[in-house]
C-alpha cells in the first residue's frame, strides 16, 4: 500500500490505548511484507518486527499507535468518525496527536532499510507501541519480556510529529520531553436540594475554588527559572441543575523536568486540595492520588550529536533546530532506561510550510507555531507531504548512523 494511503487508512480508523487491535494488525502486516520477523500481542497490543542483517549492533525504532478521545473537526475527507465505549461512556476517537504519522513513517523506514541492506549491518527492532497517551504502553512491553525475547538494543530512536514546518526536524540534547503525572482528586461534600444550599456542603463550589487556587502552584511556588505545568483537564460533578451532588472529581496533568520541582508541585497540589476542603467544611477528607507517571525523556548528548549529523544529511543542517524543552511528555524513554542505552528522540515537522511564509529565523517560526492547531487539538492535521517523506528518511538515516555497513 502507498504510504499516503496507509496514513489515511490509519487516520480514518483510530483506536484508544490498549485497544489498538486493527492498527496493530495493519502494522504487523506491513512489517511482515517488508521481511521482518513479526510478533503481535507484546505488552497487550504491541508489535515487534525483527530484521537481522549480519553481525553488528541493534537499533530500536519506535512508533506509538494509540489515538485520543477527541472529536475530530479538521473537515478532511479521511477524518475519523469513530465513537467507542470508554469507562461506561460513548466517546469520539481521533488521531489528534499524530501517532498515525509515526506508524506510517516506521513502516516506510522499515521498507526502505529492508530493501537496501547493503547500506547497513546489524539488527533492526521495529517497535509499534500501544498506550503512549496513558503512559503504560512502554512499561507493558518491557514487562512482557521485550528485550529478553527480541534482544537488547544499543540505542532507542524515534520521532514525534509537531506543528513546526514540514521539512524541519527538532532535536534537543538532554531533557527533551517533560515527565508526566496524572493526578485524580475527589472532593467530598454533602448532597442536597439546589434550593437549600445551606443544608448541604457544595462540592461544586469547593471544586471551583480548588481549580482557581491550583493556578498559583506554578506562578507562586515554582521558581521562575524552573519549568512546570499544572493543568486541570477534567471537572466532573452532578447530573442536573437542582441537585447539589455529594462529590466532585478533578483530573490534573502535571509536567516537569526536575524531580525536585515535581515533588514540590505534587505536595502543593495536595496541600491546596486539603485546605480548600477544610475551608468548605467538607464532611470527609478529599482523596488525592497519582493515577500514572512516567519520567522525562532525556536525549543522550553524545548520541544526539551522532544522530544530528544523520538528520542534517536528510534536511540540511539549518533545518535541524533545537526546539527547547518540550512540555509534552513521552514514555519512549522507558525503553532506553530499561535497556540501559542512549535515547534519541526528535520532533518531525508536520505543519504546512506555507503557513510560515516570511519567517526567516527559528524565533519567528515559534511565533507562527503558537497560532497553529497543536497536538491534541480537534483541528490538528499534519500535511501528508512532505511530512511522511521526511519522517521516513529521518528514521532510516538515524538507523544507518547506528548500524554502519
Amino acid at each position: 500500500m502507498d504510504l499516503a494511503d496507509l496514513y489515511r487508512d490509519l487516520h480514518r480508523h483510530p483506536e484508544l490505548a490498549f485497544a489498538e487491535t486493527r492498527t496493530a494488525s495493519v502494522a504487523a502486516r506491513e512489517l511482515r511484507a517488508a521481511g521482518f520477523e513479526t510478533t503481535e500481542g507484546v505488552g497487550g497490543t504491541g508489535v515487534v518486527g525483527v530484521l537481522r542483517n549480519g553481525d553488528g549492533p541493534t537499533a530500536l525504532l519506535r512508533a506509538d499507535m494509540d489515538a485520543l478521545p477527541v472529536r475530530e473537526e479538521t473537515g478532511l475527507p479521511y477524518a475519523a468518525t469513530a465513537v467507542v465505549d470508554r469507562d461506561g461512556d460513548r466517546v469520539p476517537v481521533a488521531h489528534a496527536c499524530g501517532h498515525d504519522v509515526h506508524v506510517t513513517c516506521l513502516v516506510g523506514a522499515a521498507r526502505q532499510l529492508a530493501a537496501r541492506r547493503d547500506g547497513w549491518r546489524g539488527t533492526l527492532l521495529a517497535v509499534c507501541q500501544p498506550a503512549e497517551e496513558v503512559g503504560g504502553g512502554a512499561e507493558a512491553m518491557v514487562a512482557d519480556g521485550l528485550f529478553d525475547r527480541f534482544g537488547r538494543p544499543d540505542v532507542v530512536l524515534g520521532q514525534h510529529v509537531a506543528p513546526i514546518p514540514a521539512g524541519f526536524l527538532g532535536l534537543r540534547p538532554g531533557p527533551a520531553f517533560a515527565a508526566s503525572d496524572t493526578v485524580r482528586v475527589v472532593l467530598h461534600g454533602r448532597g442536597g436540594h439546589g434550593s437549600r444550599p445551606e443544608a448541604a456542603v457544595d462540592p461544586v463550589v469547593m471544586a471551583a475554588a480548588t481549580v482557581l487556587r491550583l493556578q498559583a502552584v506554578v506562578s507562586r511556588e515554582i521558581a521562575a527559572g524552573d519549568t512546570c505545568v499544572v493543568t486541570v483537564g477534567a471537572v466532573r460533578a452532578g447530573t442536573v441543575a437542582n441537585i447539589i451532588p455529594d462529590h466532585a472529581e478533578l483530573l490534573l496533568s502535571v509536567r516537569s523536568y526536575d524531580p525536585v520541582v515535581r515533588d514540590r508541585a505534587l505536595r502543593a497540589i495536595e496541600r491546596i486540595v486539603r485546605a480548600e476542603a477544610a475551608a468548605s467544611g467538607a464532611p470527609r477528607d478529599p482523596e488525592v492520588g497519582v493515577l500514572g507517571s512516567y519520567p522525562a525523556a532525556v536525549n543522550d548528548p553524545d548520541a544526539a550529536a551522532r544522530t544530528r549529523a544523520a538528520l542534517s544529511a536528510v534536511v540540511g543542517a539549518d533545518r535541524v533546530v533545537d526546539p527547547g524543552p518540550v512540555t509534552g511528555s513521552e514514555d519512549v524513554g522507558v525503553f532506553a532506561t530499561a535497556a540501559g542505552v542512549p535515547l534519541v528522540y526528535w520532533l518531525l515537522g508536520g505543519a504546512d510550510p506555507a503557513a510560515f511564509a516570511g519567517a526567516t529565523t527559528f524565533d519567528e517560526l515559534r511565533h507562527v507555531v503558537a497560532d497553529l492547531p497543536a497536538n491534541h487539538s480537534p483541528h490538528y492535521a499534519p500535511v501528508i507531504s512532505p511530512t511522511l517523506e521526511v519522517g521516513v528518511a529521518a528514521l532510516a538515516a538515524a538507523a544507518r548512523a547506528w548500524l554502519p555497513a
